[in-house]
């Protein structure tokens, strides 16, 4: 017997990686396929706009997973004139339908989580990644592990974490401080056992993005291009001890029984 786990706008499958791995069904949503070499998602995907996602069909699922787009939020938090011309006249209209495009994809996820628990008579537990940057948006964040930042029915119990080094020459989390930094890398206190090379997914990779000492991505390749997506989508993945921890919390008892 094995839960079914929604993963909305799954990417490379950081969050799949995790449900798989504590004996999940799987299905993920995205606009686009990620394919990058054998890089790929590992489970069943469903490639459709996920706002065009009614959440009744997910009546039978487990728990709900998303990683909406960061772009904005991320770009928004930058020390950049342009960057902040646009959070100001967000803010200035009054109308707020500006706020609301910018908010309509994270807007998304709870709809549907809401649509989902109406149709299944019970509460089916959501979880929200995104960055720091959207907390002036979308409200605080319940938790973070380093730049992964966490809205919804998020456990009151989580991993202590501590601080290690990032990948050189990124800060991709909207925080607008220094690209070279540190985050989180690994946490302990987890009743899950990692070896050391699977705890080192808590730093972010892609390579290098806005380092000025060598040719950076942002320099090499333009916005659309292959390499540009592919460190997009490396950088969004969710770290494999978040998304692990997430999934045994919300395991169904009877399907732990189970796999056991």
């Amino acid at each position: 017997m094995k839960a079914l786990a929604i993963d909305l706008f799954c990417g490379l499958g950081g969050w799949t990686d995790g449900l798989l791995a504590e004996n999940y069904d799987v299905i993920g949503f995205d606009i686009t396929q990620h394919v990058y070499g054998e890089q790929r998602y590992p489970a069943q995907l469903v490639v459709q706009d996920v706002t065009t996602l009614h959440g009744s069909q997910f009546k039978d699922a487990a728990l709900i997973v998303a990683s909406p787009p960061c772009q904005e939020y991320s770009y928004m938090a930058m020390p950049w004139s342009l960057a902040k011309a646009k959070a100001a006249a967000i803010r200035a209209d009054t109308s707020g339908t500006m706020l609301e495009d910018l908010n309509r994809l994270f807007n998304a996820t709870f709809r549907i989580q809401r649509e989902a628990c109406e149709a299944a008579g019970r509460h089916i537990p959501l979880i929200v990644e995104n960055v720091r940057g959207a907390q002036p948006w979308v409200g605080r964040a319940r938790w973070n592990y380093g730049s992964f930042y966490l809205w919804g029915d998020v456990p009151a119990l989580m991993p202590v974490t501590f601080k290690a080094q990032k990948v050189p020459g990124f800060r991709f989390d909207g925080s607008g401080r220094s690209f070279q930094t540190a985050s989180v890398e690994a946490q302990k206190n987890m009743n899950i056992h990692l070896t050391y090379a699977e705890l080192k997914d808590g730093i972010k990779q892609g390579g290098d993005w806005f380092n000025a000492s060598q040719p950076s991505m942002s320099r090499l390749y333009g916005s659309k291009s292959p390499q540009r997506k592919m460190a997009s989508a490396m950088i969004a993945k969710i770290p494999l001890p978040l998304s692990r921890y997430i999934a045994a919390t919300f395991r169904p008892i009877e399907c732990a029984q189970a796999a056991e």
